[in-house]
C-alpha cells in the first residue's frame, strides 16, 4: 500500500537524492524549471491504432486542432507521434511517418506551439525537426549517434527514454528488476553523457520507460504495480542532474470505466517521486492536481 510510512521509509532509504539539483529543461527560447513548476507534454496520436482513443487525430487539420487546444489548456510541449507502440498494432515506415508528421509540425509550430516528435527512426526526426520541432523524444538506442547529432544540429531539447530493447516495437524478453534503477542511472547516465559529447546543448530530460521492458510481467496487475513503484522511485535519477520525464500510465485493470482519470492519480504518484516532466493524454485534468499539490500545504 501506499502511505505516509511507506514514504517516508522510501526517502530515508536514498537521502543523497531527494534534493540534488537537476537542470533546466530548455525547450527552444524556454527554460523550464521543473522543480519550481512541473512541466506538461500533451499527446497527440496520428496512428489510428492508439488506444488512448481521445488523443487520437483523424487527419492532419485535426491534430493540429488537438495541438493548439492542449497547448492553450496549460501542456508546455506537444508531443506527436504516428506509430502505436500497442502490440500487434500496424507498423508505420519511416516515409508514411514523415508524410503524417511534418504538415501537422510546421502548422503548430507556426502557431506558436512547442512541439516534440516521439520516434525512433533518423529519417523521421530529421524531417520534423527541419519542420519546426523542438523536442526529440527518443523511444529507441539503435542510433544514439546519429540521434544525438540531429539533436545538435538542430538545437533540440532530448527526452531519453530507457526502453529495454531497441525500441518499444522490439522489446528485449529479459526479466524485470525488482530494483531496475541501480541500472538505469548506469545507462542512461552513459546516454545522456553521449548527447552532451555530441554537441547537445538544449536540455536533456531522463524517461524511466515505465511503460516499456515489463514483456514477462503479463499480469495487468502486476504491471500498473511495477509502474508505480517506478513512479514513487523517480527521484533516484536526479543524481544524474537531469529532469525526470515520465508518461504517466493507464491502470486500466483499476480504473475501468474511469479510466480517463486514471493519469491525474498517477501524476500525484509521479510528483510525490519528483518527476519533472508529465506526459499525458488529459492534459487538464493533470495540471490541475498538479496544481492543488503544488499550492496545498502539508501542515
Amino acid at each position: 500500500m501506499i502511505g505516509l510510512r511507506e514514504l517516508v521509509r522510501l526517502a530515508a532509504e536514498h537521502p543523497e537524492d531527494l534534493d540534488h539539483p537537476v537542470a533546466p529543461f530548455r525547450v527552444g527560447d524556454r527554460v523550464l524549471d521543473t522543480d519550481a513548476r512541473p512541466a506538461i507534454m500533451g499527446v497527440v496520436n496520428l496512428s489510428q491504432d492508439s488506444w488512448y482513443r481521445e488523443s487520437i487525430a483523424p487527419s492532419a487539420e485535426a491534430a493540429v486542432r488537438r495541438g493548439i487546444v492542449l497547448a492553450a489548456q496549460g501542456a508546455d510541449v506537444v508531443d506527436v507521434g504516428a506509430e502505436s507502440v500497442v502490440a500487434g498494432s500496424a507498423r508505420v515506415g519511416p516515409q508514411d511517418q514523415i508524410r503524417a508528421l511534418v504538415p501537422v509540425v510546421e502548422e503548430l509550430a507556426a502557431a506558436g506551439v512547442a512541439v516534440s516528435v516521439e520516434s525512433y527512426h533518423p529519417d523521421v526526426v530529421r524531417a520534423t525537426l527541419a519542420a519546426g520541432a523542438k523536442v526529440l523524444n527518443l523511444t529507441g538506442s539503435a542510433d544514439d549517434d546519429a540521434m544525438f547529432e540531429l539533436a545538435a544540429e538542430f538545437d533540440a531539447a532530448l527526452v531519453i527514454c530507457h526502453v529495454l530493447g531497441t525500441n518499444p516495437r522490439e522489446l528485449a524478453d529479459t526479466e524485470v528488476e525488482r530494483d531496475p534503477y541501480p541500472a538505469m542511472v548506469e545507462a542512461l547516465g552513459a546516454r545522456a553523457e553521449a548527447a552532451r559529447a555530441h554537441g547537445v546543448r538544449a536540455g536533456i530530460c531522463v524517461d524511466p520507460g515505465a511503460g516499456f521492458g515489463m514483456a514477462r510481467l503479463t499480469d495487468p496487475l502486476d504491471r500498473v504495480r511495477h509502474q508505480s513503484v517506478l513512479l514513487l522511485h523517480s527521484f533516484r535519477l536526479r543524481s544524474l542532474g537531469l529532469p525526470v520525464c515520465h508518461a504517466l500510465p493507464s491502470g486500466f485493470t483499476y480504473f475501468e470505466d474511469e479510466v480517463r482519470t486514471a493519469e491525474g492519480f498517477f501524476a500525484v504518484l509521479a510528483g510525490l517521486g519528483g518527476t519533472g516532466v508529465h506526459r499525458t493524454h488529459e492534459v487538464p485534468r493533470v495540471r490541475a492536481v498538479l496544481r492543488a499539490m503544488a499550492d496545498l500545504p502539508v501542515g
